[in-house]
This record gives C-alpha cells, structure tokens and sequence, in this order.
C-alpha cells in the first residue's frame, strides 16, 4: 500500500491505537486519531503524537462522512457498535484492526495463540522455544506490545509468535498464520460478544485463511475448540491431557508422547514440567504441537520446559509470611482462569475475588472452590454477586473490602501457617485499575510491605499439582 496516499481514521487511542498511529505516519499518511473516552488536550503520548503530524479527536468522535478517509483502523477495545466502526462499514470504507495492519507488513511467519485462559502462559513459552531453536524471535500482540510496533523489523529467517484476542481476530481479513494455537473456550467476554456461538466463531478465525501447509493445534479435550477441526484447511495438530490420541501430542502413564507424521517419541515425563497445574499441563502439549509443527527437535522443547517457571500475573509466588504464601494470579479475569489456578493448589485458600463482571456466573467456580476455602475476601463492582453465589454455595466466612489494603489485611487474619492467599479475581480490573498488570503490581506491593524488608520471595510455588 502507498501509505502517502492515505487518509486514516485510526478508532481508540489506547495501546494499539497510539501504535498503528505511529506505523503510519511513519509511512506518510495523514492520521486522525479519535478516542471519545479521553478529553482534550489528552495525556503526553498522545501530544507527542500530534507534534509528529497526527490530528487528535479526543472526547467524541468525528463523523467518518465527509471526512475524505480511506481507511478506518480500529483498535480491539472499540467494539464494531461504534459510530465509526459501523459508518464505515455504511460507506464501504474498509475496516482494519491493528492486528490486521501489522499483518499487512508482515515478513516474518507468524505462530498465533488464542483461547480463553492460557495465551499468555503459551504465548510466552513459545517465545523461549523459538529462541532456542535459534530463530531471531519477536513475541508480541494482545500480550502488551502492539505487532504493528515491531513487525518490520523481521523478516523471513525470523519468527514471530503473537499472542491474539477474540476482539483482534473480529477485524482480522487477511491474517494468516503458519501455526495457530486454540488452547480452550469457556465463557468470556459475552458482554460483547453476546452468546458463546458468537464468541467461538470470533476465535474460529484465527484459521479463516490457513492452507493445506499451515497447522492448526487444538485442545482435543474442548468440544468447542475440538468443533473447529472439520471446518479448516489447515493441518489439524491435536492436544489433549486425557486421551491417547491416534495423532498428536499427549500423556501416557506421566509421559509426553508426540505421535505425529506416522512417527511416536517421547518427549519428557510430565512430572519434570516445571508449571504449575493441570492448565499448565495442557498449555505445554500445546507449545510442544506448535514447535515440532516447525520440526524443532523434542530434546530442546524438553530442556525449555524443564526451566520455565512462568510469567507475571499468573499463579506468581510473591512471598511467604508466617508459613503463609501469597500467590499473584490477577491474570486470571474470568472464572475459569480462576477455577483453574484453584485446582492447582492441595493447601487451604484464602480466595481474592471481585472486580468488573464482563456476563459471568460465580457459582460453578466458588462450588468447586468450596472444600479448600480457609475464607474468601471479595472486592470491587461485582462484589455483591459474588457474595451470593458464595451464599448458595455454603462458604463462609466471606469477608468484604473496601479496598485492596483491605483486602490484604483481612487475608492475612484469615490465613493459617500453610494456606495459600490467592489472588484470582475471576473478574476484570477497570472498576479500579488499569489493567490486571497495574492490579497485580498493587498486591504485590501491599504483600511485601507486609513481609518487611528482610522477606525474601520464594522459590518454586509448593503445593501446586
């Protein structure tokens, strides 16, 4: 595309937003960039932008009509509802995320990872396996760091590995990835998708473009990912923690078997996986699928997994106070993320939960939780849900913060030498944060000023199956 000749509506000012804003007026295009949920003058990024060219429209929105555009870019958080979003579609001006521009000016492959819980875990994982396997590796997308931001700087000896969301994949025309990873769907997200048909084919087209030449690793353990086999060109890798599978990558007697390509080997006992969690578990079959996809030779993924002890936010040990360890797991922002960090655990929990709902039930998760709670601390929007569904699920005691110093302080009364404090809030943050990062960051402040000065973290997470 000739960039110079372009007009650009770029929709949502976040992230994503300042990124493609960036790409293309590096590339000469004249860029308005509008997000109404930000009042004028806008924060220094975004002045920073307007000094290198950009037209800002901050607190509303400009009418996409008469505005001479010739493309709208829309970052994820927008939903397509949106004036502009849905003018443009009116007026026939083509629509793009910024996963789908970064797509554009890719020149590396791509290996993309999508699903409800795991991607970052995965994400992250596939990254460390790529650099062992020697290739120059960009990890990048819904993970923090915007693809647009860096794509051209890899080219065909490279490889990128992205981590994409249902509301980037909405957008996605072209996007096509070598390897694309489904890890699971449980509900998510159905404030705005609307039903979990509607979610699942939102994530189905991660393989919309695939050929006969690309892969596609699936969770043969889910049935709506397991659905998605018959409807894709790609080569259908399967995973699976519970079944033998006649293809694909799986556990036998504790063993990781890979059977691909009319050829079996073993790749390592499970036990030597150093995850935490049966969740876990599956997102290493599924990394384990993608990279022998690209034929990296099993006894390197082995050595990966045998080191790789996670990232932030997700089942994070913080610190251990009076034989008492805190965990982190502020990622975990809908209930089954929660369940799943709740199962990885064989000591009594403290559970932190609350936030912002985004459509889902509590009571399946605080049922399952139930026989392990010590107490539960609930704080934020959604709390009052939460402490019902705790109610018909018999938990008690059921403590009420006001605020996250609160909620620390009431844990740490709860907690007996042994328990885990658990932080999965099963619930998004933006009721008082940034983000789940900025949420996890205060927790972890709060626990180590309760720890002293002298509190050293702890090694590997104890207790965790």
């Amino acid at each position: 595309m000739n960039w110079q000749e372009q007009n650009i509506l770029v929709v949502g000012a976040g992230k994503s937003g300042q990124a493609a804003a960036r790409f293309l007026l590096r590339h000469g295009a004249a860029v308005t960039l509008t997000d109404k949920n930000i009042n004028p003058p806008g924060p220094p990024v975004l002045q920073e932008l307007q000094q290198k060219g950009a037209r800002l429209a901050l607190g509303e929105y400009p009418p996409v009509a008469g505005g001479g555009y010739t493309l709208v870019i829309t970052s994820p958080g927008v939903p397509l509802s949106e004036p502009p979003l849905q003018e443009a579609r009116q007026y026939g001006l083509p629509l793009w995320g910024e996963l789908e521009l970064a797509w554009r000016v890719t020149g590396a492959p791509v290996v993309a990872v999508t699903g409800t819980n795991g991607k970052t875990t995965t994400t992250t994982l596939l990254g460390e396996m790529s650099r062992a396997a020697g290739w120059r590796t960009l990890v990048a997308g819904n993970i923090g760091l915007p693809l647009v931001e860096e794509v051209e700087n890899y080219g065909p000896g490279d490889l990128i590995v992205a981590e994409v969301s249902s509301f980037q994949l909405e957008t996605a025309l072209t996007f096509r990835p070598r390897v694309g990873l489904v890890l699971n769907l449980t509900p998510d997200h159905l404030d705005r998708h609307g039903s979990m048909e509607n979610y699942a084919a939102a994530k189905a087209r991660i393989t919309l473009n695939q050929g006969p030449e690309d892969y596609l690793v699936l969770n043969h353990d889910d049935p709506w990912t397991r659905a998605m086999a018959p409807n894709t060109r790609a080569r259908v890798i399967f995973f699976s923690r519970r079944h033998t599978l006649e293809q694909g990558v799986f556990v036998r007697e504790g063993r990781v078997i890979a059977r691909l390509g009319g050829r079996e080997q073993e790749i390592m006992p499970a036990s030597q996986i150093r995850l935490p969690g049966q969740h876990n578990l599956e997102n290493a079959l599924a990394a384990l699928g993608a990279m022998l996809a690209l034929s990296v030779p099993a006894a390197t993924l082995a050595a990966v997994l045998r080191d790789f002890s996670g990232v932030p936010h997700r089942l994070e040990s913080v610190a251990e106070i009076d034989g008492v360890l805190y965990v982190n797991d502020s990622k975990g922002t809908n209930p089954d993320a929660s369940s799943k960090a709740v199962a990885a655990y064989d000591r009594p929990l403290v559970l932190i939960l609350g936030g912002r709902n985004k459509g889902n039930d509590f009571l399946p998760l605080l049922q399952q939780a139930a026989p392990k709670l010590r107490a539960l601390v609930v704080v934020g929007e959604c709390r009052r849900e939460i402490i019902q569904a705790a109610r018909q699920a018999g938990i008690s005691p059921v403590y009420e913060a006001a605020d996250y110093r609160q909620v620390v302080e009431l844990a740490r009364r709860a907690a007996r030498p042994g328990d885990v404090v658990l932080l999965s809030p099963a619930c998004a943050s933006w009721d008082m944060f940034r983000n789940f990062e900025e949420r996890g960051e205060h927790f972890k402040q709060l626990v180590r000023a309760l720890a002293g000065p002298e509190a050293a973290p702890p090694a590997d997470t104890p207790g965790a199956g």
